[in-house]
Formats: structure tokens, C-alpha cells, sequence
């Protein structure tokens, strides 16, 4: 079994079914046949992980990103390894440290510095069944206390700490150190796989700098 602090991923299995009738309905609501769509003021999702529900999975943070993956025949791809490393924010500024500065979905992100990402955590809750073949995440255990990997570096450490795959259920959660190194295939079957991935964070952004949030 994983462990958040040794290997930097932990699977908490039925830690969203009091929430899943919500979370589905919420996703019923998004766009298909689209890879990822971040969800920002989406109404009822700051509910939904506020620290009287899942938030409470991680006491003293608070969502400041999330993004809803939804894997379909009509909409299948793969993701190399690489290490999550730019957060998102509500206006620019210029601030030592941060940047380069990119807008996805229309919402602007930054690379912060990187302690800033080894001090936050990722949830991925799973409103789908994640068998072998529906494309689970892939991790390097223990990645995450490495710092940032040049990407020509990934493959050496990839090698170096080994492969967990991240099986799940419907209503599974698993939670993740940000920085964990990770991968996934595109899916081999032909059901759907839909994660609502959250970006967790306990810190405020230097003067000028606001979390996008929820």
C-alpha cells in the first residue's frame, strides 16, 4: 500500500461516495468530447469541496485549481511523465521567481517557485471505474522528494524509483504530493473515465499575486 509521505501518493478508497450524486451531477453539466475543462465558478463545486466535505481530506488547504479530465473514445489520449509545476491565478504580476506566465482555457497560470508546488497537494476523484485498461494514472513512487526534474532527467528517475499504477472505483480518491512525477495511457477500452482533479494549497501568493480558486 502507498503512502502519502514515503511515496507521495495515498488511495482512499470511498472517500467520495457520500459526494458522488453531486460530483456526477456537477460533471453532467461540462462540456463532452473535450480532454480537460478547468472549472472555475462552477456553482456548487466550492461547496462540494469546501473542509465540511472533501476539503476535510486535506485539513488547513484550500482548492485553488481544479480540472475535469473526461476520457471517451470520442476523446482518448496519453500524457507523458512530467511533473505538474504552474498554478493558477487571477490577474497578473510581476513578482520575482514567477513565471514563465501562460493562459489555458482563457484562465492565466504561472510557474511559481518550485517549493511553492512541493507545499501543495492534488486530489483526483474518480467518477468512473479505473480498471487496467481505462487509462489509471501512472506514478514514480517517492518522485516527489527529488525537487524539480529536468525533463531530460525524467526518464532516468522514472526508472530509478519504478511504476505504481493507481487502480479505482467509482467514488475512490487519491491523493497526491503535486510534485509526484506521473503518466497515463491512453485508454485501451471503451468506457469512460472521468477524474475531477483538485489542486490543493495551505499558503497565500506574495502581494499582488491571488489563487484563482474555485
Amino acid at each position: 500500500m502507498l503512502s502519502l509521505n514515503e511515496d507521495g501518493a495515498a488511495h482512499l478508497a470511498g472517500a467520495a461516495a457520500p459526494f458522488l450524486g453531486a460530483l456526477l451531477a456537477l460533471a453532467a453539466s461540462q462540456p463532452v468530447e473535450r480532454a480537460g475543462i478547468r472549472l472555475h465558478r462552477v456553482p456548487g463545486l466550492a461547496e462540494l469541496l469546501g473542509p465540511a466535505a472533501l476539503g476535510g481530506l486535506v485539513a488547513g488547504m484550500r482548492p485553488v485549481r481544479a480540472i475535469l479530465f473526461d476520457k471517451s473514445p470520442g476523446a482518448n489520449w496519453l500524457l507523458g511523465w512530467h511533473q505538474d509545476r504552474t498554478i493558477a491565478v487571477r490577474a497578473r504580476c510581476e513578482v520575482p521567481g514567477f513565471g514563465p506566465w501562460s493562459v489555458k482555457q482563457g484562465l492565466l497560470h504561472v510557474e511559481p517557485p518550485f517549493a511553492l508546488i512541493e507545499a501543495m497537494r492534488t486530489m483526483r476523484i474518480h467518477l468512473d471505474p479505473v480498471p487496467q485498461d481505462n487509462a489509471p494514472l501512472l506514478i514514480a513512487p517517492g518522485s516527489h522528494r527529488l525537487g524539480r526534474i529536468p525533463e531530460s532527467e525524467l526518464a532516468a528517475v522514472v526508472e530509478r524509483c519504478g511504476t505504481a499504477c493507481c487502480l479505482a472505483d467509482t467514488g475512490d480518491v487519491w491523493l497526491y504530493a503535486t510534485p509526484i512525477v506521473h503518466a497515463s495511457a491512453a485508454s485501451s477500452g471503451a468506457g469512460r473515465r472521468r477524474v475531477l482533479q483538485v489542486d490543493f494549497a495551505g499558503e497565500a501568493l506574495p502581494p499582488g499575486l491571488e489563487w484563482l480558486g474555485v
